[in-house]
């Protein structure tokens, strides 16, 4: 399903909720307290804005005795997505970032990824995928990066560590397209990258991704991921413990300038390997 029409379906899920809820003579906020969500975010899954957990999906179903036509909704568009079930939430939730702060230990993130790259990573992940999925998966993560030439683009801010820069995921050729494609970006100051160098040793949040999300109109997040799943997290102590942990990476990096110096040398170790095989 194209992202467009995606998203006009979510929009249709927010227009019927408001119309049972209204139906059923419920403010936002009294049929949150009654899903355990607040009124605020009722209201944010009526604009087509947030998209609800499933759990909350079938409690909805429950207040409002809907006949689960809200969980069947939910099921129906996770199904027809291409992310993870526990990434599909986050990937929405870019759309609508106004800035996004990304920190990745050993593999480039998502909105960076050339195809070449997000190829040999899915086949390094999944070795007996077909192409189908491979093809799939290299869709997804285009169709997601495609934000970042949008008038509107969030502000996006990436942390490198030196491990992801270095390693040679998809052999040298693929290499060097993936760290000019990175420099290009920066140069056109559509992303800022800095690099916690190896030189660094211990850092803050080493156990995996770290991913913070600020909107115009709602809650900031947090969302972190390790090998099989992800968590979304919006409990605002916890989302200030994470931007905590991310500014202390930051305090960790390399200057802007001698970060694209960095990758601007291992794009050069890259090419001098192309050169000698």
């Amino acid at each position: 399903m194209a992202r467009g029409k995606r998203q006009d379906v979510w929009e249709f899920f927010g227009d019927l909720l408001k119309e049972r809820r209204e139906g059923a003579g419920l403010s936002q906020g009294e049929l949150g307290g009654r899903v355990f969500v607040s009124g605020a975010y009722i209201g944010l899954f009526e604009q087509g804005i947030r998209k609800p957990q499933l759990d909350v999906a079938k409690r909805i179903d429950e207040v409002l005795q809907t006949g689960g036509i809200f969980e069947r909704t939910w099921r129906k568009l996770i199904d027809k997505s291409p992310y993870a079930s526990y990434f599909h939430a986050v990937a929405e939730l870019e759309r609508v970032a106004t800035r996004i702060c990304e920190f990745t230990p050993m593999a480039m993130p998502g909105l960076l990824q050339t195809a070449s790259y997000t190829r040999a990573l899915t086949i390094a992940t999944y070795p007996f995928a077909t192409e189908q999925y491979i093809d799939e998966q290299i869709a997804a993560r285009l169709e997601r990066a495609a934000l970042l030439q949008d008038a509107t683009r969030p502000e996006y801010w990436v942390v490198l560590h030196e491990n992801a820069v270095r390693a040679s995921v998809g052999g040298a050729a693929t290499m060097v397209e993936q760290l000019e494609h990175i420099l290009a970006l920066a140069r056109k100051r559509w992303v800022l990258v800095t690099v916690v160098p190896r030189a660094v040793g211990a850092h803050a949040h080493m156990t995996g991704t770290l991913k913070l999300m600020e909107f115009m109109d709602q809650p900031p997040t947090a969302y972190t991921e390790t090998e099989f799943s992800g968590t979304l997290l919006d409990d605002p102590a916890v989302v200030k413990q994470a931007r905590h942990a991310y500014d202390l990476l930051r305090a960790a990096t390399l200057s802007p300038e001698a970060s694209l110096e960095l990758i601007e040398s291992a794009a050069e170790d890259f090419r001098r390997c192309t050169r000698t095989t």
